[in-house]
């Protein structure tokens, strides 16, 4: 054999074989089981996986312990998911996928980009999205009654900790005008049909008047009034109307459709769902669902074979 050629080959046999035993030693890693849970396995790579996912929300390294808990709770989760016939279709994981993006104020791509940066398979913080979502339906559907709040309870909670001040929301009516972007549309279009916006903003003085002529405007959408109640709305949202004077617009903002306002066209004072109330039935009902959950995780973990190797 010429030199030169079996110098070649034998360094391609070389590459080869180095190629070969770096993805038998991942296969060995994804495959190496730590933990049985019920029959199902638990690997050191999905160890490694929830250690970086937890590090990376709480900026310290957990106990190895700490994480196999966590494994082994998602399974028992998802397995008693499957046991009420209950699992997440890849499209409600998605869907939760996008919100915890959007409360990170990113998008999707750009917090799946994130998550890969810091060595997070997306995959894997998916399945947490997908045992918390079955796990949260089981437990309201398994305790439904024992979780209900009472009406006398958020008030007596509330006076105790208003110490007798009155707690009171608004009901807001509002007419959403739309200044419509086709999809796609360069930065270019989106900022011109933004000062458009702000134009009209800037000379709505009443909806009487305002909202005929925003309907005759050209490319301006002009929805059904809707009404909300303050304790249905972002704390965010709130702030704005409550700092704008009845017959005023909102500050425009982009939305899928277009450039978005609100025209604020009646504020009225209310006691019948405040965002007082709401903010402590949220946490009484929290409260009830953490101890219902917790107590229920025990005695699944009682009855589960958890065999570590």
């Amino acid at each position: 054999m010429n030199p030169a050629i079996s110098f070649f080959w034998w360094r391609g046999i070389a590459i080869i074989a180095t190629i070969a035993a770096v993805v038998f030693w991942h296969a060995e890693a994804w495959a190496q089981v730590v933990v049985v849970v019920n029959g199902e396995p638990i690997t050191a790579y999905d160890v490694e996986q929830r250690t970086r996912l937890m590090q990376l929300a709480t900026h310290k390294a957990p106990a190895r312990q700490e994480v196999l808990n966590e494994l082994i709770d998602d399974k028992l989760k998802l397995q008693i998911g499957r046991r009420y016939e209950l699992e997440m279709p890849d499209s409600a994981v998605d869907s939760a996928f996008e919100n915890v993006a959007r409360s990170s104020r990113t998008t999707p791509e750009q917090f799946g980009k994130a998550l890969t940066a810091a060595g997070v398979d997306i995959k894997a913080f998916k399945e947490r999205l997908r045992a918390d979502a079955v796990w949260g339906q089981i437990v309201r559907g398994k305790f439904q009654s024992s979780l209900q709040v009472g009406e006398k309870d958020v008030f007596t909670a509330l006076e105790s900790r208003n110490k007798g001040e009155a707690d009171f929301g608004f009901e807001y009516r509002l007419t959403p005008i739309v200044f419509v972007v086709p999809r796609g549309s360069p930065e270019a279009v989106i900022e011109a049909r933004r000062r458009e916006a702000e134009a009209l903003r800037q000379r709505f003085q009443n909806c009487e008047e305002g909202i005929p002529f925003a309907r005759a405007l050209r490319d301006v959408a002009v929805r059904e009034p809707i009404t909300r109640a303050s304790a249905d709305l972002a704390v965010a949202l709130r702030g704005v109307l409550d700092g704008i004077e009845v017959g005023r617009l909102t500050p425009p903002e982009v939305t899928q459709g277009g450039v978005e306002m609100f025209a604020l066209c009646s504020k009225k004072q209310t006691t019948a769902d405040t965002p007082g109330k709401r903010e402590m039935r949220d946490q009484m009902f929290a409260q009830k669902f953490q101890a219902q959950a917790k107590r229920y995780l025990k005695e699944l973990r009682n009855a589960a074979m958890i065999e570590y190797r």
